[in-house]
């Protein structure tokens, strides 16, 4: 008798699957659709209580299209990846202004929402509505690459077009919500990365890996590059326990987040000086950051030449203070999944504030000890954290 891929996998879920995670209650296109973008590169236990607060502030799609982007991505806070929770807003106002607020049944309208890619899209339809699609996230590439001994990156579009065909081949006629499901448990549970638990697994006995000894060879990992090492120096305004930040633009890493003046943006400043003080009336020489940091940052600077440092007061000097302090703190590194940004915060703390910005949409002072509820990088918190030992 053949083996029955779809029935065996169907049998464990039915002993063994979990069926108690947040998004399996009241079932809907929208509550799936949420927790397969938070589980994106994020583990089952990071995202249940992000999940849980975010349902609870926009618990269907007219709220979140209606709620501000910067109400979203405060929610988003720490759960890294930030263009996810730009794509669901502006999907969710694409659903409200498109599809009259109703989350689409057809799988074309479902891909064309900004954030989704097959695999989603099939994931929402076929737990929600039970139709006919196979998925094909990094735990179902784990488990089909092993139970096929798929030779090849699966990250390699040649061998991820094999992978789902293997995918669709093994689709049961019924249960295919279960089925999703249990796919998706095999390899967050059983087939993991590392130490898979073949002894238990419902599919060892015809698991090619298995068979042939090759477990943790395979899937086959992601051809090596180098990955490169960036700097970046910040300069913070800080006065009275508050901190000068500004929004980012929508676009790129940490888009829409708020962030510190990069020191970068400030080398080629040509604008006038808006406190309309002199900059001979300071003495350049009082000011000077570490040259090794600086040096990493800026490659074609061995030091902080005086018209930088020159537009760096010219920043500092509109907001009317007579003199200034300042100090570094510690350089940290947060790495992303393509460089590591060796970041170093410096604290420009102001004598006094003759010039008050106010706070805008874009910019605004920060209370460090109690952060509004805006949207804030992983190394932004970091920051934020270590200056209230000020």
């Amino acid at each position: 008798m053949a083996f029955d891929f779809a029935q065996a996998v169907l049998a464990w879920f039915d002993e063994h699957g979990r069926k108690d995670l947040p998004w399996q209650k009241n079932i809907s296109k929208y509550s799936v659709w949420i927790s397969e973008i938070m589980l994106q590169q994020t583990q089952v236990k990071t995202v249940i209580p992000f999940y849980e607060r975010f349902m609870r502030s926009f618990p269907d799609v007219i709220a979140l299209a209606d709620a501000p982007q910067e109400d979203v991505l405060h929610h988003w806070t720490g759960l890294g990846y930030y263009a996810r929770a730009r794509n669901l807003h502006k999907a969710a106002q694409k659903i409200r202004d498109e599809h009259a607020g109703n989350f689409p049944s057809d799988f074309v309208d479902v891909l064309a929402l900004p954030g989704v890619g097959r695999s989603t899209a099939s994931a929402i339809l076929s737990i929600a509505e039970r139709q006919r699609l196979a998925i094909l996230d990094g735990n179902v590439k784990r488990v089909l690459a092993r139970f096929f001994a798929v030779e090849g990156w699966p990250g390699n579009k040649k061998i991820e077009d094999e992978m789902w065909l293997l995918a669709e081949s093994l689709l049961p006629k019924e249960r295919i919500n279960d089925y999703t499901q249990v796919m998706m448990d095999l390899g967050a549970t059983l087939c993991t990365r590392s130490r898979p638990s073949c002894e238990i697994c419902p599919i060892q006995t015809h698991c090619l890996a298995y068979t042939q000894g090759r477990q943790t060879e395979l899937p086959h990992k992601k051809p090596k590059k180098d990955v490169p090492h960036k700097y970046v120096t910040v300069l913070i305004p800080y006065y009275a326990g508050r901190a000068w930040m500004k929004k980012r633009i929508d676009e790129g890493i940490w888009g829409g987040l708020w962030w510190f003046e990069d020191m970068r943006s400030l080398r080629h400043d040509k604008q006038a000086d808006t406190a309309n003080t002199a900059v001979s009336e300071v003495n350049l020489n009082e000011f000077s950051l570490a040259p090794h940091p600086l040096s990493e940052m800026t490659t074609d600077l061995e030091q902080m030449n005086l018209e930088y440092r020159a537009s760096i007061l010219r920043w500092i000097a509109q907001w009317g203070a007579q003199s200034f302090k300042y100090r570094e703190l510690k350089t940290f590194k947060h790495t992303f999944s393509h460089f590591h940004l060796h970041i170093s915060p410096v604290i420009i703390e102001l004598d006094t504030l003759k010039s008050v910005a106010e706070n805008t949409s874009q910019a605004r002072w920060v209370d460090i000890s109690n952060p509004d509820a805006l949207g804030y990088s992983a190394p932004a918190k970091i920051i934020l954290q270590h200056m209230q030992d000020l």
